[in-house]
């Protein structure tokens, strides 16, 4: 794609990165076929290659309109567009590009400023939010739709481990899984004590910055890169842990991309390059720590049907794929085919709360295909995809690492 930036945008490294990714782009349109707002809306605007043309159009100095950043904003973010893409167009660069582009051209009104700004403060302070779905959780019926599917009761969290190994890795100090899910943390440190593996949480460490990243402040984003990086470098500086592992594959992605987003940052980035070494999905991890505890780990429980639902993160974000559903075989399950598994469900952070209608669409959409083939269990990797699915369903949802802490006969509480 031929492309003419205006000048004060190309010399910057964002209008230098822009400028590349649109030249990428041969605008064949591979990416409308399994882009999930294009298959809602049929509209090309609401499509990777009709983003991509408005984002170019503001780069070379067209004003924005508020119809352009609504354009962008029901963007889901999900890269299914990437792993279409014939080009390799990074069009999840792009995109962020582009909506800060628009932003600071495009006043969003008050009331939508106030609401981004709550739940970019809000979701993104534990104590704050979890000091907010306790009260969301005792006036359920009175909340609006798009909320209360997003305070189901919290699984107990267990007995955690005490053992010590001389195999130690770092989790994630998530921002809102230990309120939402406290199981999901347990479970995992749980299983990777089964295998020899210690599990560390550095104080001061936080949110992974994604929130902020995709909620108008980069700036803000880079800060919690920064604070994690500062939290995590003496364990990594002493090579105290041999990963860090995140079992949120949205928290994942964003890590991935610490690296690129403070390539810029002399104090931080060959820090957050390391990090983005060490970094890895828990399905990534778990099987080879498996393999080298020397144990054959092989589920207790009956044969169970699971769907399992790879969030877009992991799938297109991460590039993992398969990971999860061999490890499940592994252990004993007998995991379902799934439709047009590649699609959204239309979580997406924050999406399901702006985007409310498009995202119970995308739910129901997805919910019919997890369920086609009777699960007992629909099982995913990420704790907005597992609220938001089982916001709209009687079938459990759980986080696979869950299913295998009870596979393994590991729990000591139900």
């Amino acid at each position: 794609m031929e492309t003419r930036l205006a000048p004060a945008i190309r010399e910057t490294a964002a209008g230098a990165e822009a400028d590349a990714i649109l030249r990428a782009c041969v605008h064949c349109g591979f990416c409308l076929a399994t882009c999930p707002t294009y298959q809602l809306l049929g509209d090309e605007l609401d499509s990777p290659r009709g983003r991509i043309y408005q984002i170019k159009q503001v780069l070379e100095g067209a004003q924005p309109t508020r119809q352009t950043q609504l354009h962008l904003d029901r963007c889901l973010t999900c890269r299914s567009c990437e792993t279409t893409c014939p080009s390799g167009v990074e069009y999840g660069h792009l995109v962020d590009i582009g909506r800060a582009a628009v932003d600071e051209r495009v006043e969003r009104p008050w009331r939508e400023r106030v609401y981004r700004w709550l739940l970019r403060e809000g979701v993104t302070r534990p104590w704050l939010f979890g000091t907010a779905l306790r009260l969301g959780r005792s006036v359920k019926w009175a909340l609006p739709p798009s909320l209360r599917a997003k305070v189901s009761v919290a699984r107990p969290a267990g007995v955690l481990p005490t053992r010590v190994h001389s195999r130690k890795v770092l989790l994630l100090n998530n921002c809102v899984q230990p309120s939402m899910s406290p199981s999901i943390d347990a479970a995992t440190a749980r299983v990777l004590d089964a295998v020899g593996v210690q599990s560390i949480i550095a104080p001061g460490s936080g949110c992974c910055g994604a929130i902020r990243q995709h909620l108008d402040d980069q700036s803000g984003a880079r800060d919690n890169f920064r604070r994690n990086i500062d939290a995590w470098w003496p364990l990594i500086e002493s090579a105290e842990v041999e990963a860090i592992l995140i079992n949120a594959s949205g928290c994942g992605a964003m890590v991935a991309e610490y690296a690129h987003l403070l390539r810029d940052d002399p104090a931080y980035a060959h820090k957050a390059k390391r990090v983005v070494e060490l970094a890895r999905d828990l399905a990534e991890f778990l099987p080879q720590a498996i393999t080298a505890a020397g144990i054959g780990l092989r589920a207790a429980n009956r044969t169970i049907r699971v769907a399992f639902h790879p969030p877009c993160t992991l799938q297109h974000g991460l590039k993992i794929r398969g990971k999860v559903e061999a490890l499940l075989v592994s252990l004993g399950a007998e995991v379902v085919p799934v439709r047009d598994a590649h699609l959204c469900c239309g979580s997406a952070g924050t999406y399901s709360l702006l985007q409310p209608e498009l995202s119970q669409t995308l739910r129901a959409r997805k919910l019919e295909t997890l369920l086609e083939n009777r699960p007992q269990v629909v099982l995913s990797a990420n704790i907005g995809c597992i609220s938001h699915l089982q916001g709209a369903t009687e079938t459990p949802v759980r986080h696979w690492i869950e299913w295998v802490d009870q596979a393994l006969g590991q729990r000591t509480t139900p």
